[in-house]
């Protein structure tokens, strides 16, 4: 397995980076999660730039988009997948102990992994922890990941593949590394970014595709709610078919079966929307 780390390409089992990086200290770092699909990334150009809008919430310099381009192509090519997951993570870069930065520049590593299709639905369930829309870190896709990390231990111990939070208002929000979307009425339904969701790249492709509604929803939404679906890079459009304790017989529903089928349809035809 070869990977890219800071301009070329490395053996994924001998290529390091220092144990005083920032990212791994104190989390000082963004990434991004793409689908590739026959050695092609999926939505290159809004993963990039929305890697560069986190970068730029965290202060760190804008990422070379053409660098990041390359390294995704070479790595992709050196590990031949027909369904994979590519991951870029660009962090602060080897530093002092502590909180501020060093003066050595960014980390940039993409690497890939195999990925196989996920089923059409799946389980879910809430967690009593919340998301902090007003957070510094809202919206960013950074690195720190452990809040992420213990809710979804408590969704695998309950059988499920994704848990669900709130905001610190009780609206429906988001998941540990998907967007949720619910059906009322026949219609779609998913929260804003201003909730402190993150801003998904399916998410957002998915409210252009399907014409669904961004509303603030109360987080019991999901008691009453005629379908529910997620969304996320490697998900893309997947039917829920419990959560918590609720069964919702048939999943994926009618609206979420058309709801998937335009996604394949439209992502096929444009590895690039």
């Amino acid at each position: 397995m070869s990977i890219w780390l800071d301009g070329a390409l490395r053996d994924a089992t001998t290529a390091t980076v220092s144990v005083f990086d920032h990212g791994l200290t104190v989390g000082d770092g963004v990434f991004e999660t793409l689908k590739a699909v026959d050695g092609k990334p999926f939505a290159l150009t809004r993963h990039l730039d929305r890697l560069t809008r986190s970068a730029r919430g965290l202060g760190l310099p804008d990422p070379d988009h053409e660098e990041v381009a390359r390294a995704c192509a070479a790595v992709l090519e050196a590990n031949p997948m027909p369904l994979g997951r590519l991951r870029v993570t660009y962090t602060g870069g080897q530093a002092p102990l502590g909180s501020e930065r060093g003066e050595h520049g960014p980390t940039l590593v993409v690497a890939a992994s195999e990925a196989t299709r996920r089923p059409d639905s799946t389980a879910v369930v809430t967690v009593p922890w919340i998301r902090n829309e007003r957070g510094a870190l809202t919206g960013l896709k950074t690195t720190s990941y452990a809040e992420n990390v213990v809710a979804l231990a408590r969704a695998h111990e309950q059988g499920a593949s994704e848990a669900l939070f709130a905001n610190s208002v009780g609206q429906l929000c988001e998941g540990t590394g998907s967007n949720v979307f619910v059906v009322l009425d026949g219609e779609i339904h998913t929260p804003p970014v201003p909730s402190g969701c993150l801003a998904g790249i399916t998410r957002a492709l998915t409210v252009e595709w399907t014409g669904a509604k961004e509303t603030d929803l109360p987080l019991d939404v999901l008691e009453r709610a005629e379908e529910i679906f997620l969304t996320s890079s490697l998900r893309d459009v997947q039917g829920v078919h419990r959560v918590d304790g609720r069964e919702l017989p048939g999943a994926p529903g009618p609206v979420t079966a058309k709801a998937m089928r335009i996604f394949e349809e439209r992502s096929r035809a444009d590895l690039n929307p």
